[in-house]
């Protein structure tokens, strides 16, 4: 690689992503428009299917720099920085230009134990570590799929998951080409993970109870309007929003698993009084607590026929 490319890289060091995951499924699936605040030189040690539907600009990953289009399908494998770039006109603004599918490569690999299948999957994860870019059949195909994942739920959601990967599986070598060189080694943001892996670590430990940006922030050696500045150009939320998403997932997982009150739950999840839970569970779920318990419940008995997610008592 020229060392000029090498330069460009060693300057701009990969932010780190944090993705969240969504208490209803088992992977992440999201459209946004370009330009995007969270559409930047990024990584994370999840995997991601990018699609472009619109547009034009040059996808960086890793040391690699190439042109990309409408129905431009990549993978990008854990922690390998990318950024998709477009070309835009002033004032130019797309709507709904990128398609993102992200997953976590290893939990999925983990279940061969009892679905050895899953085990035809190593060899596209190796090259992902590298990026993929797919062309052709494969990259219509795979277009297609993506597209019919975003409004599926339950069951259907995830066998179209698996028909996306089985078609990348499938690729012939002319349609999968591997982006990154095998000598690359990503320039991390090391001491932004190192604090962002800190704020997390406090943030999930102290979940159910006082939680205060003031103590993070010192923890961190930050003023803390600099911590909350961080965490939202980090993370793309702010932390008392964050915070808020983390308890109310819990809550969730719990009304759908258990049979416990919705006023047991509500102090379970750290919140002090109940019409603070409602008001916060509203603005995440667009209903209350109750409402999503029967509605989320009867839509998966009408679906499956039985109680598809049986009470069990577990915490979340």
């Amino acid at each position: 690689m020229p060392a000029s490319r090498c330069a460009l890289f060693e300057q701009r060091p990969a932010e780190l992503e944090v993705i969240l995951a969504e208490p209803e499924h088992g992977f992440r699936w999201y459209e946004h428009d370009y330009p995007f605040e969270l559409a930047r030189w990024n990584h994370h040690p999840e995997f991601e299917i990018h699609l472009i539907r619109q547009g034009s600009g040059k996808l960086v990953a890793g040391d690699y720099i190439g042109a990309f289009g409408a129905g431009h399908v990549a993978l990008i494998g854990p922690d390998l920085p990318h950024d998709w770039i477009g070309d835009l006109a002033p004032g130019e603004y797309l709507t709904g230009r990128d398609v993102v599918l992200q997953f976590d490569g290893a939990a999925l690999l983990a279940l061969r134990t009892t679905l050895p299948e899953l085990g035809d999957l190593q060899p596209l994860f190796d090259r992902a570590r590298r990026g993929l870019e797919f062309t052709g059949e494969t990259a219509r195909k795979a277009a297609q799929l993506l597209e019919s994942i975003g409004p599926a739920q339950g069951l259907a959601r995830l066998i179209l998951f698996i028909q996306l990967l089985h078609t990348l599986v499938q690729a012939p070598a002319e349609q999968a080409h591997c982006l990154a060189s095998a000598c690359y080694t990503p320039s991390l943001d090391a001491r932004s993970s190192e604090r962002i892996h800190k704020a997390f670590d406090y943030l999930m430990t102290e979940l159910t109870g006082d939680l205060r940006l003031s103590v993070i922030a010192k923890r961190l050696d930050m003023s803390e309007p600099g911590f909350s500045r961080f965490f939202k150009r980090i993370t793309g939320h702010g932390f008392i929003d964050l915070m808020r998403k983390f308890r109310v997932q819990r809550a969730c997982r719990l009304l759908l698993q258990t049979e416990r009150s919705v006023a047991d739950i509500c102090f379970e999840v750290g919140y002090a009084n109940l019409s603070n839970f409602n008001r916060h569970f509203r603005i995440e779920m667009n209903q209350t607590p109750s409402e999503y318990r029967r509605e989320t419940a009867t839509f998966l008995f009408n679906r499956d026929g039985a109680q598809a997610l049986p009470f069990t008592k577990a915490n979340f």
